[in-house]
């Protein structure tokens, strides 16, 4: 099997009724799935970009939430609506979308700043 492009993982978390952080899964997030699973299907593209299923990516506060490798780009509050965008600008035009970025940096550039402050540098 060869590698693909690109792994997305969509939070399926799901917590008991009233649990003050909510869950991805009762804000959409098994549509979202699935979502990204027909649009890929449609367009010729599973083979290139695979979509799974995530348990709690801990961040259930800004669900439905999402993980895009290898760049580890994180989104946030991700609808239906949103899958098209992120399959035609993230994924085909490697232009992530910084309106639904979590982190506003690349986890790599996170790093970077950690390593620095750790040398003392930053």
């Amino acid at each position: 099997m060869e590698r693909f492009e690109k792994h997305i993982f969509v939070c399926l978390n799901e917590r008991e009724a009233g649990h003050p952080k909510g869950c991805c899964k009762s804000k959409g997030g098994e549509d979202v799935f699935r979502a990204f699973r027909k649009q890929l299907a449609d367009l010729g593209l599973k083979e290139r970009f695979k979509v799974s299923k995530a348990g709690c990516l801990a961040s259930c506060e800004n669900g439905v939430t999402i993980v895009v490798y290898p760049e580890g780009i994180w989104y946030r509050g991700v609808v239906v609506e949103n899958v098209e965008q992120i399959i035609d600008e993230h994924f085909l035009r490697n232009t992530p979308i910084e309106a639904l970025r979590l982190f506003p940096k690349h986890a790599e550039d996170i790093e970077n700043d950690r390593v620095a402050v750790d040398a003392g540098v930053a």
